[in-house]
């Protein structure tokens, strides 16, 4: 299979040409956190946070340990082993371990059911796995049956209950193998590790990534946007599992020499500010959602956030009521991006100073986009047009999705999004919702996005979300769910209220018909508004 990928994947690219990317073609993308051994980092710190620090030598020499204990299973090069790991220091190295070695992680969302981590196994033939002690639970008989799943080790605790043939405490087991490890001969093009789509829209894919992707959207978007120098401290509260998370904790931070804050459990926003207060980040990672969380938190105002020198935020439409209130809290303008699990990263993005509130930002070096019609024409300023993104960090397939590798991986590399945009004559990118979620209403055609965007900005909300739904006659209407900044409104006041200030900013029959009142908009594993589950309120 990796010479098949190989063979897909472009030996340069305008991108590539366009930023200097340049690897040599034997690579393996553990360089990117052992090639701080020979910049002289070794005695720096790579992690800090409440669940211990590590140097870059200390990390290496983990991580080689977990290569050559991966190795002693009898994986072959290619074989996949299974992540299901919280944010410690247990997985840079496990990963790393892995890649160097030859072997391809899987990065997988904490908060996957049993029987949606029996297709995980199942479908990546994975014959190992690495879970936290709290997880062991979740590899019960459901999610064994039918897989190749032979041995789990056990991270941060004691084996617990599990179904797996083998299960091993990685403590003791770890300490037997030495941490010198040779990296693998891998091909640039070969297969490093995957990501799983978050299956919303069907079954989810596997998100293959190569061995070069990582340095290259570090070559792209960091250098680029962040600017990370060895003195920075990295903060990101989004997951390592989700591949913005994996950027900001992983390959931006060690790429540059800087330092990881991992912040392990539910990301409270107490929990937030005090690790804000003890280890000092200068660079913050969030979604909109956590920032709306933050900003109405209690004890928000009583917090130092001198250490910061930037916010960044991506994956959602970020309000001018989130910006506002993070910029008054901390002084701070959030930098607003958008990228996506096939690209890696950020592909858009804003700069701290060149931005406009409401953009997915600017095209980040090295990567081509294009606004395109149904038909594949691109269109021009201030016309409407689906995203497609081209860059050497793109993903060549789906593992084993042929018909869906078809659907969004297009000739010559290009990656056709399904997120519809508008570009404005500076270069800036505005958001205008997805190609396929056009609705009509009393004849009408309305994007719900639009009317969610709207209602965004009003005073007295939140957060909110908006949605079409089916009516028992089949006919469409738009529902709003909303959490009010006081709780305690009349909600039959409210709603007629909302509703009139749609009408009054858009075009009367773009209002909401239903309105409903909730303590809190559910979140997904990736702090994303969980829309699955709005559907079935």
């Amino acid at each position: 299979m990796s010479n098949e990928i190989r063979d897909q994947v472009p030996a340069d690219s305008p991108g590539g040409r366009e930023i200097g990317f340049a690897v040599p073609q034997t690579y393996n993308a553990s360089r990117v956190l052992f090639d701080n051994l020979a910049r002289g980092h070794g005695d720096k710190l790579a992690l800090i946070g409440p669940a211990g620090t590590r140097s870059y030598a200390e990390l290496c020499a983990e991580a080689g340990r977990w290569g050559n204990g991966f190795a002693s299973l009898g994986l072959e090069r290619g074989d996949r082993v299974l992540l299901f790991l919280d944010d410690t220091p247990a997985y840079p190295a496990a990963f790393f371990g892995a890649v160097r070695a030859g072997f391809v992680p899987l990065l997988i969302n904490t908060l996957t059911p049993p029987d949606l981590l029996q297709f995980y196994l199942a479908d990546s033939g994975a014959s190992v796995a690495v879970a936290e002690s709290e997880f062991c639970a979740r590899f019960n008989a459901e999610a064994c049956k039918d897989t190749g799943l032979r041995t789990l080790i056990v991270v941060n605790g004691e084996v617990r209950d599990h179904a797996a043939s083998e299960a091993i405490p990685a403590a003791g087991w770890l300490a037997r193998f030495p941490a010198a490890l040779a990296e693998a001969d891998t091909d640039r093009n070969e297969m490093a590790f995957w990501m799983y789509s978050s299956g919303s829209t069907g079954r989810p894919k596997g998100i293959v990534h190569l061995q070069h992707d990582m340095a290259y959207s570090e070559a792209a978007f960091a250098q680029n946007v962040l600017k990370l120098t060895p003195d920075d401290i990295c903060f990101s509260v989004p997951k390592i599992f989700f591949a913005y998370g994996f950027g900001n904790s992983v390959t931006f931070p060690f790429s540059a020499g800087a330092a990881t804050l991992l912040l392990p459990g539910q990301p409270k926003p107490a929990a937030i500010f005090a690790a804000i207060e003890q280890y000092k980040p200068t660079v913050f990672f969030g979604l909109p959602t956590l920032y709306t969380s933050l900003t109405k938190a209690e004890g928000a105002d009583k917090t130092d956030f001198s250490s910061l020198r930037m916010a960044l935020s991506a994956a959602e439409v970020l309000s001018a009521d989130v910006f506002n209130g993070w910029k008054q809290l901390t002084g701070l303008e959030i930098v607003e991006g958008l990228g996506s699990t096939e690209v890696l990263h950020i592909y858009l993005s804003n700069r701290p100073d060149q931005k406009k509130l409401g953009a997915a930002g600017l095209r980040v070096p090295g990567y081509e986009v294009a606004l395109r019609d149904k038909d594949g024409r691109e269109v021009g300023d201030d016309e409407e047009g689906i995203l497609w993104v081209r860059g050497d960090s793109n993903t060549p397939l789906y593992w084993n999705r042929p018909d869906k590798s078809a659907e969004t991986i297009r000739e010559e590399g290009w990656i056709y999004t399904g997120d519809r945009f508008v570009r404005d004559a500076d270069g800036f990118h505005f958001f205008r919702g997805r190609a396929d979620d056009l609705i009509k209403i009393s004849g009408q055609w309305v994007y719900p996005l639009e009317v969610e965007l709207c209602l965004a900005d009003h005073p007295d909300i939140r957060e909110c979300a908006v949605f079409a739904a089916e009516l028992p006659d089949r006919r469409m209407t738009l529902k709003a769910v909303v959490v009010m900044n006081n709780r305690t409104v009349d909600q039959s006041e409210a709603t007629r209220r909302l509703q009139d200030y749609v009408k009054g900013k858009l075009l009367p029959y773009k209002y909401p018909r239903e309105v409903i009142f909730i303590e809190e908009l559910p979140k997904t594993g990736t702090g994303k508004i969980d829309r699955q589950a709005l559907l079935r309120m």
